[in-house]
C-alpha cells in the first residue's frame, strides 16, 4: 500500500492543516474520539511534512510533525527516559529505503530484527518497586505522562505482583479486545450513557475515568523493559545490553502479556525479506485477532544496533511501524433498509455514504438488531464509525455523538413484515416474520439446496422460483415428491435437465444428518454446529428427544443458546416428518448415539466416543489443499475430519492436535510451528484419512 498525502499550496492551507491535525489529536489523545480516522489523518500529516520540506523557515511550532504523538496531552509525572512515539512507513519501497538508512547510519546492514503487531490502544508505563506495581503513567507529551495509578487492577496482563521482586519500569499497550469493548458497551450503555465509537475510545476514556459508577476490564500487552531509580546495577545491566527479544522473554517470566500469547506473536528476523514476509502473515491474520492492531512494529533487535542508531526528538531511529490500512472510518449514516432473511430474521441494514475501506468502497454496514441500534443511540444523519477487517461484512460501531449538528433524526422500526405484511415477533433481540421461513421460501430453499446443504446440482435460485410460482414446492420436503411430469411442465426443462435434477434431488436423500440438519437452518447452527449436534446425537430421533440440557452436552451450545434449538426443532416438526415420510436419511454416519445417561454423578457430560484415524484430535486446515483433497471445499474438509472421528477447528493453539497446512499457509503455520503443534502436508493428511476418501 502507498499512501498519498494531502497537497497543500500555500501558507494559509499549512496553517488551516496544523490546526486540523493538532485539534483531531487533542481529541484522539484525550478520549480517544476524532473527526478524523487514522487514513485522513496519516494524509493530512504527510502533507505538512511535505509543505515543510519545502519551506523549513515557516514550520510552525505547533506542528504535528515534531511532536510525539500525544503530546497534546498534558502530564505531570516525569518519565525517566522519554516515551517517543513512531514514524510511519506505508508500503515496502519505504520499509527498504528505512533499512537503507538505518544501515548508513550505523556503518553496517542489520541482521536482526523483532517483527509483531502495532497494537491499536494506548502506551502505558508501569512502574514496579520490589515486584509491586506502584504506579502507571501515560504517554503524555513523551517527557510526561498523567498519573492513571486509579486503574491498577482493572487491566488483565499487568500483574499486581512480579514473579520476582524487582524494581523496573514496564511499557506497553492497553487496550481493550473486541470481547472487552462490547461488554464495556453494554455496561456503559446500562448505565445511561453513550456507547463508545471504537475499542481505542474505550480504552483511553476507561483508563483516565475515576469517579465512574462502574468498572470494565481492558488489556496489557508488554512491549519494553526499563530500570528505575532502586533498580540492582545487575538487572540495570541486563536491561540496558540485551536484545530486545530477550527482553520480550524476561517480560513473560515476570509474569507480563506480551503478543507471545497471541496468533502474531513477535518474531526475529534476519532479512529485510524475512520480515516483509511476517508483515504478510500479521496483515493476513488481522482479521480474525480478538483486538485491534493497525499495523506492524519492526525494529532493530541487538541492543547495539539500537545504541549506534540514537533516537530523534519525536521517534526512535531504529524502529519503524509499517502501517496497514485503516479499518475504521467515519461517514454518515443515511437510511436504514430493513431486510427478511431466509429463516424471517428481520434485519436492519445501515446505508452510508460511500467511503473506502482497507481497498474497498463501502455502502452498506450491518446493524445487528433493534436492540442494538437502540443501544447505541443511533440516529439518521449521524457520523459513525464503520469497521472492517479483511472479509469480514462491515458493521456499524457507534455514533460519534460530538459530531452531531442537532439536524439528526430518529430511525423508525416497522410494525410489520417488510416483505410480506405479517407480523413481527419481537420477543427476542433479532425480530423474526411470524410467517418464518415461508416469508422468504425461494432464499431458504436456495440455501437448503446449496453445495455445503443437500447439494442439490441444478436447482439455483432461478429454478426455485420457477418451482414455487408454478405451486409445486410449498416447503423443502416438496422438492422429494416432484415427478417428472411436474418439471417437464416447466419452461426450460427438457428431459436432461429434469433427468439430472431428479438424480440430484434422489442423492440428497442420502446426505448425512448433519447436512440436513443445517437444510433446516435452525437459528443458533450453522454448518459446524449442526455437524456436531448430528455426531453427538447419530439420528434425527435422538436430536428432536432432547431436551434443552440434553442439547448442551453439545459442544458449543450453551445455556442461552439450548431452550431456542430444542424448541426451533419442535416448531419444525412437520416440515421434519414431511422429510422422513419422503425418504430422506435421518443418521449420521459412523456415529454412536449418547447413552441413556450422559451425565455422570459430578455432573459432568460424557460425549459418545468416536472412532477413526483422528479419534480426540483437534485439527485446524490452513492454505490450499492439493492432490486427493483439492477439489474440496474447506466444509467437506471440515467434514471429512469430523468423519474421521476428530473434532475441525478454525484457529490454532496448544490443544491443537494437528495442523494440515497448504499452499500458503501463513500465521496458523507460524502459530504451530511456535507452539510445537504437528504439521501435516495435504498428502500427508490425505493418507491418513485415505479410507474414507474412496
Amino acid at each position: 500500500m502507498t499512501t498519498s498525502a494531502a497537497v497543500i499550496v500555500d501558507a494559509a492551507a499549512y496553517a488551516q492543516a496544523v490546526k486540523e491535525a493538532v485539534g483531531a489529536a487533542a481529541d484522539y489523545y484525550a478520549g480517544g474520539t476524532s473527526p478524523l480516522d487514522d487514513d485522513a489523518y496519516d494524509l493530512l500529516v504527510r502533507g505538512i511534512a511535505a509543505w515543510e520540506a519545502g519551506h523549513p523557515d515557516q514550520v510552525l511550532p505547533e506542528s504535528p510533525t515534531g511532536k510525539v504523538a500525544g503530546g497534546a496531552v498534558e502530564g505531570d509525572v516525569p518519565h525517566t527516559v522519554p516515551m517517543l512515539s513512531l514514524d510511519n512507513v506505508f508500503s515496502s519501497e519505504e520499509f527498504t529505503a528505512w533499512t537503507a538508512s538505518l544501515a548508513h547510519r550505523i556503518g553496517h546492514e542489520v541482521t536482526r530484527f523483532s517483527v509483531g503487531p502495532k497494537l491499536d490502544g494506548l502506551a502505558l508505563a508501569a512502574r514496579y518497586r520490589g515486584g509491586r506495581l506502584t504506579q502507571l503513567i501515560t504517554r503524555g507529551d513523551g517527557t510526561a505522562g498523567e498519573d492513571v495509578t486509579h486503574a491498577i487492577g482493572t487491566i488483565e496482563g499487568l500483574p499486581g505482583t512480579l514473579a520476582e521482586p524487582v524494581t523496573v519500569e514496564v511499557r506497553g499497550e492497553v487496550l481493550m479486545t473486541n470481547a472487552q469493548f462490547e461488554h464495556a458497551n453494554e455496561v456503559r450503555t446500562a448505565h445511561g450513557g453513550q456507547p463508545f465509537a471504537n475499542p481505542r475510545n474505550a480504552a483511553a476514556g476507561t483508563l483516565r475515568a475515576k469517579e465512574r459508577a462502574y468498572t470494565v476490564p481492558m488489556t496489557f500487552f508488554g512491549y519494553g523493559l526499563l530500570p528505575l531509580p532502586g533498580t540492582t546495577a545487575a538487572l540495570a545491566e541486563r536491561l540496558t545490553a540485551s536484545a530486545h527479544s530477550d527482553l520480550m522473554q524476561l517480560a513473560a517470566e515476570f509474569g507480563v502479556h506480551t503478543s507471545a500469547r497471541t496468533a502474531v506473536p513477535e518474531v526475529v528476523a534476519e532479512s529485510p525479506e524475512q520480515v516483509l514476509a511476517h508483515v504478510q502473515e500479521i496483515a493476513t491474520a488481522r482479521a480474525d485477532l480478538p483486538f485491534g492492531i493497525d499495523g506492524i512494529v519492526i525494529k532493530a533487535d541487538l541492543a547495539a544496533d539500537q545504541q549506534a542508531a540514537g533516537s530523534g526528538s519525536r521517534a526512535p531511529r531504529w524502529a519503524i511501524a509499517y502501517k496497514l490500512p485503516a479499518v475504521e472510518k467515519i461517514t454518515r449514516l443515511l437510511e436504514v433498509e430493513w431486510n427478511v432473511g431466509r429463516t424471517g430474521i428481520i434485519a436492519p441494514r445501515a446505508v452510508l455514504e460511500p467511503v473506502v475501506i482497507d481497498g474497498s468502497t463501502i455502502t452498506y454496514a450491518t446493524l445487528h438488531n433493534p436492540a442494538d441500534i437502540t443501544r447505541r443511540g443511533l440516529l439518521l444523519g449521524d457520523h459513525v464509525m464503520v469497521h472492517r477487517a479483511g472479509d469480514v461484512i462491515p458493521r456499524v460501531e457507534a455514533p460519534v455523538t460530538h459530531l452531531r449538528t442537532g439536524d439528526e433524526a430518529l430511525i423508525a422500526f416497522p410494525d410489520e413484515c417488510p416483505r410480506c405484511g405479517s407480523g413481527i415477533d419481537t420477543s427476542e433481540e433479532r425480530w423474526r416474520c411470524t410467517q418464518g421461513r415461508n416469508c422468504h421460501l425461494v432464499a431458504s430453499l436456495a440455501y437448503a439446496s446449496g453445495r455445503d446443504q443437500l447439494d442439490i446440482e441444478g436447482l439455483g435460485t432461478t429454478r426455485v422460483v420457477q418451482l414455487v410460482d408454478a405451486g409445486l414446492v410449498t416447503d423443502l420436503a416438496d422438492l422429494f415428491t416432484l415427478e417428472r411430469e411436474q418439471l417437464l411442465d416447466l419452461e426450460r426443462m427438457g428431459e436432461t435437465s429434469t433427468d439430472n435434477l431428479l438424480t440430484a434431488i434422489a442423492k440428497a436423500k442420502e446426505q448425512p444428518l448433519s447436512r440436513v440438519l443445517c437444510a433446516l437452518g435452525v437459528r443458533g447452527t450453522g454448518r459446524s454446529m449442526s455437524r456436531r449436534i448430528a455426531r453427538y446425537f447419530a439420528t434425527m430421533d435422538h436430536v428432536r428427544a432432547a431436551d434443552a440440557e440434553a442439547m448442551q452436552q453439545v459442544e458449543g451450545i450453551g445455556i442461552e443458546k439450548a431452550p431456542s434449538i430444542v424448541a426451533e426443532l419442535a416448531e419444525l416438526a412437520p416440515l421434519i416428518d414431511k422429510l422422513i415420510a419422503a425418504g430422506v436419511n435421518m443418521t449420521e454416519p459412523g456415529a454412536t448415539p449418547p447413552p441413556a445417561d450422559t451425565t455422570p454423578q459430578d455432573g459432568t457430560a460424557t460425549a459418545p466416543a468416536q472412532a477413526g484415524p483422528l479419534a480426540g484430535m483437534t485439527v485446524v486446515v490452513t492454505g490450499a489443499m492439493t492432490g486427493d483433497l483439492e477439489k474440496l471445499s474447506r466444509n467437506e474438509m471440515n467434514e471429512l475430519i469430523e468423519r474421521a472421528g476428530g473434532r475441525s477447528s478454525s484457529s490454532v493453539s496448544k490443544k491443537t492436535t494437528l495442523v494440515v497446512a497448504g499452499e500458503g499457509a501463513g500465521s496458523k503455520r507460524a502459530k504451530a510451528e511456535q507452539l510445537g503443534v504437528r504439521l501435516a502436508t495435504p498428502d500427508e493428511f490425505a493418507a491418513l484419512v485415505a479410507d474414507l476418501l474412496v
